[in-house]
């Protein structure tokens, strides 16, 4: 009996070391194939970066008021990112986390963003909002399947934002 329990917890500890170092792996290669890229769709207008990191089978919830699948999200991007090419119109996006919960195949992110339009201009326009993200691999590859964002009412502000943890402070949603 005794060897059993000790069996036991030597298992528990030796699955939870290695779920915790997966957990860190997961939030680089998140940040790196996904979050990365993200940034740069809106910096160089380029949606295709967009298309690479979202499924197909995305479901978008925009404004807490809009669904939309793969397609409509996508062609609202190549539309919105031309026209916003023509018209001079620049954007600065930054992402901060409160929660970043992960497994080999699936993971939760939520946290709060802050779009800047023209943010080298003397007056930007700066918005700040609420998403929740699930993410899924696919043939090895991690991709956004659910897209949620809201400003909650407007409630969302840059306090909220600076509450939230940056994109590097991983070690805030892992175990050391």
């Amino acid at each position: 009996m005794f060897k059993k329990l000790i069996f036991t917890v030597v298992l528990f500890i030796a699955f939870t070391c290695q779920s915790h170092a997966q957990s860190l792996d997961n939030l680089k290669a998140i940040n790196y194939t996904v979050w990365l890229k993200f940034y740069k769709a809106f910096k160089t207008l380029d949606y295709t970066l967009m298309e690479q990191i979202h499924s197909k089978d995305l479901v978008r919830i925009s404004g807490g008021k809009n669904i939309s699948d793969f397609e409509s999200y996508i062609n609202n991007y190549k539309a919105r990112f031309n026209s916003d090419k023509e018209n001079n119109i620049s954007y600065n996006i930054s992402l901060r986390f409160f929660e970043r919960i992960n497994n080999d195949s699936v993971a939760s992110e939520r946290g709060i963003y802050k779009l800047m339009i023209n943010p080298n201009s003397a007056d930007p326009q700066i918005y700040y909002g609420q998403f929740h993200v699930i993410l899924k691999k696919e043939n090895g590859e991690w991709k956004i399947v659910m897209d949620y964002d809201s400003t909650e009412n407007n409630t969302i502000d840059s306090k909220a934002y600076n509450k939230a943890y940056g994109i590097s402070e991983t070690d805030k949603f892992t175990e050391n």
